[in-house]
Formats: C-alpha cells, structure tokens, sequence
C-alpha cells in the first residue's frame, strides 16, 4: 500500500517547483526587457521637426514652374516704309503719355503723300469737266427735243391745210398722204429725241457717281496716309517703361515692322510651364498658388496653349491680385495648380517624412520623449499639407523629418539633453 509523504517533503517539493516557474519568469522578463532596450534607439531633439495635425482645409496641387510678366505689353510698328534717323529714348527708360520715343525719315512717304494729293486734285477737275459735258450734251438733247416740237406743229398745220384744200380741189390725196406721213415721221423722230433724253439724263448721273466714287477712294487712300505719317511720329500714347527699341539708327524699315516695346509695369502675369505629363490635369479654371518669395499669391489659369513643345505644356495665369509690391518682371516662381481640394481633413505640414505613398509608417511623439512608429494612410497633399485619412488624430504631434534610418525600430527616444 502507498503512503502519504510527510508534509515536510511535499512543502519542500512545491517551493523547489514555486522557484523554477518564478526564475523562469524573471528570466523571461529580462529577455524581454533586454530585447526592448536592444530595438530601442535615441534621437536628438535638435535634429527632429515635429508638427502638430489640425482639421482645416488641404488642397491637392501639382507643381510647375511660372515667369512673372507685364499684363500689358505694347508693341509699336512701322506704319511706313521708313529709316530711322534718331533713338530718343533706351530700354528701361520709364516714359509718359506724348514722349517721342523714336525719330523717323518719312520723306519718301510725304512725295507718295504729295502725289497723290496731285492725284486727287485732277480727279476733282476731270469731274468737274464730265460735269460740264454732260450738261451740254443735256441741254443740246433738250432744245432739240423743243425743236422737233415746233417741227410737229408746223407739219399739223400743213396737214389741216392740205385737207382744206383737198375739199375745194386744191389739193389730191397724194398730197394730203405725204403731209400725214411727214408729221407722223416727225412724231417718231420726236419720240426717240424724248429717249435719248431720258437716256442722257440717266447715264449723266451713272457717269458722274463713277467718277465720283473713284475720287472719294483716293480721298480715303489720302487720309490713310495721312493716318500713317501721323502714326509715323513713334510717341508714347500711355504711361508705362521700354522694354526693347530698334536702335540701329539709319537701317531701313517697312511697313509693319516692330519698333518699340512698350510694357505696364503696374500689373502682371504669369506665363506657367509644366510637364505633359500633367496635360490632362492642367485645364481653364483652375486655381494656382504663386509663391513669390515666401510669399502666395492666388491666381486662375485663364488659358492653356494647345500644343505641347518639347514635353512641355505651357498655360497663363491671371493673379488676383495682380500689382502685389513682390512681383518684377522676368521673375522666376513657383507655381501649383491646385487639383482637388478637401474643405476639413485631418492634416500635417508637409515635410521629408512624407514619400507621396499612399500607405507609410511616421512616429508620433507620446508622452515622456518617447515617438512611436504609426502606419498611416495619406490623402491629399500640396506643399503646405498633407491629409491624414487614417492612423493620426487631430492634436497628435508628428515628426516629419525623414527617420527611415530607424524604420526598423517601433519606438525611438527623443534625447532632449544639450550637446
């Protein structure tokens, strides 16, 4: 039969068993707490730019590069054939409404002027003779016409008479035949002059609105080279600065050669150029952020050039506010035409952590100095922010300095300590 152990035994038995489990539990914690500190990394607080996530506003842009010029930019051509004799005023030279700005040789224009004025003259004396021939001819068609009139009375009377005398025997019927056909000719006749007349009439005015509109072309024709030498005197018509003058004194230009350039410095645009790439993105009327020396500026894509050159789209932005104190012509700036816009996300600054993934690990500080590694998801994102649709709440700090050298660590310590 078996027998009970002693209690001394089973006591001793259960404490030797109670210190294994506790010695293997203390061993197990310590492995842990080693494995811990192992993976555990530091890093100076200095080298870390944190941001904290806000609910606001995030808009999704693309970037492209822009070049700040006038809004208004004259040029001035040739409006003769001419050569220039004098350069009064440089580029960069700011000039006033009525400041000559170039000196033209018009003499050629001014004999072209002066013949044609000639020309006009003779014009206006051949009408004047046309109109005197065709009032004698007028007035010759007239008094004919009277006097075949008087023709035909006399011959009515001779035909009253001759049937007078045909009744008492004085006359034959031979006779009386020949006076009717005599006034009956005289009638036709009467009838045609009347035509003639009326024909007269008609082509006298015809000719004279021919010769009349011929004149008033050449009048026209001298006016607008009159218009021309006028124009020819190269002056200012508007405040503004030269931005480029032909000023090869002497050289011969033509007619509707440039000039002068004449821009407004007191408003501005800005010509943008992105990658085709974006081509199907970058339409009329989206809005654009301008930066200007830290500073933006908001403006509206008002037309996109219909060929793409050298895998480049080109578009015009107009700024609203178009006289900003930063803006010079030729400038260099960066533009972002916004694509799509969130009115309340949750969103951080945008910085070096921020790869452009949709799906990407950051740290996030907690309590204590220490930052844990998060997996979050992205959304929109511009160069100011970047939407957080998931894994950060609204008032979690964030650092957004790139620590993929420590992507392997959960959690990382923010040594605060000077150096």
């Amino acid at each position: 039969m078996d027998r009970e152990l002693a209690p001394e035994i089973v006591r001793r038995s259960r404490t030797k068993t109670y210190s294994f489990v506790l010695v293997g539990l203390l061993a197990a914690a310590l492995a842990i707490f080693l494995f811990r500190n192992v993976l555990k990394t530091s890093v100076e607080a200095a080298r870390i730019r944190t941001a904290t996530a806000e609910i606001g506003p995030v808009e999704n842009s693309l970037n492209a590069t822009g070049e700040v010029i006038p809004a208004y930019e004259q040029i001035v051509t040739s409006p003769i054939r001419a050569s220039i004799r004098r350069v009064l005023l440089t580029p960069g030279t700011q000039v006033r409404p009525g400041q000559a700005i170039l000196d033209l040789d018009k003499s050629l224009t001014i004999i072209d002027y002066e013949k044609m004025q000639d020309q006009l003259a003779l014009k206006r004396n051949s009408i004047e003779q046309l109109r005197m021939k065709l009032n004698k001819n007028l007035f010759d068609a007239e008094a004919d016409d009277q006097i075949k009139s008087l023709n035909i009375n006399r011959l009515q009377a001779e035909l009253e008479d001759t049937r007078r005398l045909l009744k008492v025997g004085g006359r034959t019927q031979e006779d009386v035949t020949r006076a009717e056909n005599n006034l009956r000719i005289a009638q036709l006749e009467k009838k045609k002059l009347e035509n003639d007349l009326a024909y007269n009439r008609q082509s006298m005015s015809a000719s004279l609105k021919e010769t009349t509109l011929q004149a008033q072309i050449e009048e026209k024709n001298l006016k607008e080279l009159d218009h021309k030498l006028n124009q020819a005197n190269i002056i200012a018509d508007r405040p503004g600065v030269l931005t480029w003058v032909n000023e090869n004194i002497g050289s011969a230009v033509n007619e509707g050669e440039m000039l002068v350039k004449l821009a407004d410095l007191g408003s501005f645009r800005v010509e943008g150029s992105c990658s085709d790439v974006y081509a199907d993105q970058v339409k009329t009327g989206l809005p654009v952020i301008v930066k200007v020396n830290e500073i933006n500026l908001r403006g509206t894509i008002t037309q996109v050039k219909p060929s793409v050159k050298n895998g480049v789209v080109q578009f015009v932005v107009q700024l609203d506010d178009n006289r900003h104190a930063s803006l010079r012509p030729n400038m260099k700036v960066e533009l972002f035409v916004v694509t799509n816009h969130t009115a309340k996300a949750v969103r951080v600054a945008n910085g070096p952590a921020f790869k452009g993934k949709k799906r990407q690990f950051v740290y996030v500080l907690k309590d204590k100095g220490v930052a844990e590694r998060r997996e979050v998801e992205t959304g929109l994102s511009n160069f100011d922010y970047v939407e957080i649709k998931s894994g950060i709440q609204a008032g979690e700090k964030v650092i957004i300095t790139d620590l993929s050298e420590y992507e392997h660590v959960q959690e990382i310590t923010i040594d605060n300590r000077p150096e």
